[in-house]
């Protein structure tokens, strides 16, 4: 018996796994705050006695832009290391390679509209890009593969991640020094993908996620009484036309055999219906594949937006930033990975990707190692869970979680005893 077969969810561990990803999914803390999960995770760790150091990462906005630049463009900025990250080191039997292992554990801030035994108890705040479902994974792979550690050479670095959702909490963790001490040789991730029916995954190699860039346009106008508009420079009005003009900068400046995606997330102007305000607030992404794509669309969104400003006698204040950079599999990861799933789950249960707009921080740890993202299928469509990720009804399906930890540490010792 080779040592992935003896890899056994067993019904204990099954129900664990679906117990702890509802706690997590009640508790959902925002990128940086993770505070109570992290406490979660630490507290497994030691009772499977696997050694690990807490308070590792934390912001790593400040590492992609000066922090004055960063404030300047609104960004409340915390402590690039101290934070809430862990990392753990499960040693196998003999000296070999070391393979890392990621799961993000932050929330975002939606309010969930589930209505299950498990939903968020916290208002503002839900788990709805699934990294519940991955820091519990991963936590499941902890205790798998600690007890398989005299079946396999090598280390696996266990990396519980800050920070996903626009803080880079990767960026800052590679900083505090996690592929380090003993060197990483190649790593790896999943998430969850409900265009994916459960008992399924999907691999591809190449790159597989885009840039995400962002942008925020503050429009000056000069504020007045809407009875009187014309007294006023209306800032409301003129951040409409730099919406749409920039909206065609992708349908008409933008090879159509390339593609790009600009998304405006949030407006913000104003405090009553009778009162014209003095400026306003657009915040976008940017989504790219190709670097002059990329050049091009933030040099044109500076001049477009000044320019119609400027036409309409307003000002425009642009802030261009190059964020997540795109996430890259590499392909002898990616093939140790699709092995791994076709082994355990059949041939049938393992599609291929196609590239997508998501933006992804574990790509600032692709750039550094060979590694590969997969995606866990979560669908379900007869219960109804099909939902996005990042939609307020987004949810899983719990059958995957067992699926998840089968395929990462198949994969996890594939890499590490071949």
């Amino acid at each position: 018996m080779s040592v992935i077969d003896r890899i056994e969810i067993t019904p204990e561990l099954d129900s664990w796994l679906r117990e702890t990803r509802r706690y997590i999914h009640m508790n959902p803390e925002l990128s940086l705050d993770e505070t109570n999960t992290a406490r979660l995770v630490s507290g497994h760790l030691k009772e499977l006695g696997i050694k690990h150091k807490t308070g590792v990462g934390g912001d790593g906005r400040p590492f992609l832009a000066d922090p004055k630049v960063l404030e300047a463009a609104g960004f409340q900025l915390k402590p690039m290391t101290g934070g809430t990250g862990l990392l753990a080191t499960i040693e196998g039997r003999a000296p070999g390679k070391t393979l890392l292992i990621r799961a993000d554990m932050d929330a975002l801030p939606i309010v969930e509209q589930n209505d299950t035994p498990y939903r968020s108890t916290k208002t503002g705040a839900m788990h709805a890009c699934g990294h519940d479902a991955h820091t519990t994974v991963l936590m499941g792979v902890a205790e798998v593969l600690n007890g398989l550690r005299d079946q396999f050479d090598g280390t696996v670095k266990l990396m519980f991640q800050p920070g996903e959702e626009g803080s880079a909490g990767a960026l800052a963790m590679i900083h505090d020094g996690i592929l380090d001490d003993p060197p990483v040789d190649a790593a790896l991730a999943l998430h969850v993908d409900n265009e994916i029916p459960v008992g399924s995954i999907g691999v591809a190699a190449g790159t597989l996620m885009a840039n995400g860039d962002v942008m925020r346009v503050v429009v000056h106008g000069v504020g007045g009484h809407a009875a009187f508009p014309h007294r006023a420079v209306d800032p409301v009005v003129v951040s409409a036309h730099i919406l749409v003009a920039l909206q065609e900068i992708v349908s008409r400046e933008i090879d159509p055999f390339d593609s790009a995606v600009v998304t405006f997330g949030a407006i913000n102007s104003g405090t009553q219906n009778n009162i014209i305000p003095a400026s306003a607030r657009l915040e976008g992404t940017v989504r790219t594949f190709k670097a002059s794509v990329q050049d091009h669309i933030e040099r044109r969104i500076g001049e477009i937006a000044r320019g119609v400003a400027e036409s309409m006698r307003a000002e425009a204040d642009v802030s261009y930033l190059r964020w997540y950079p795109s996430l890259t599999n590499d392909e002898t990861m990616s093939e140790i990975v699709r092995e791994a799933a076709t082994e355990r789950l059949g041939a049938d249960h393992v599609t291929t990707l196609e590239p997508t707009f998501g933006g992804e921080d574990f790509a600032f740890v692709s750039q550094k190692v060979p590694s590969c993202m997969f995606r866990l299928g979560v669908a379900n469509a007869e219960r109804g869970i099909t939902y996005s990720v990042h939609h307020p009804r987004f949810d899983l399906d719990e059958d995957a979680l067992a699926v998840g930890v089968e395929v990462m540490c198949a994969a996890a010792l594939r890499y590490l005893n071949s």
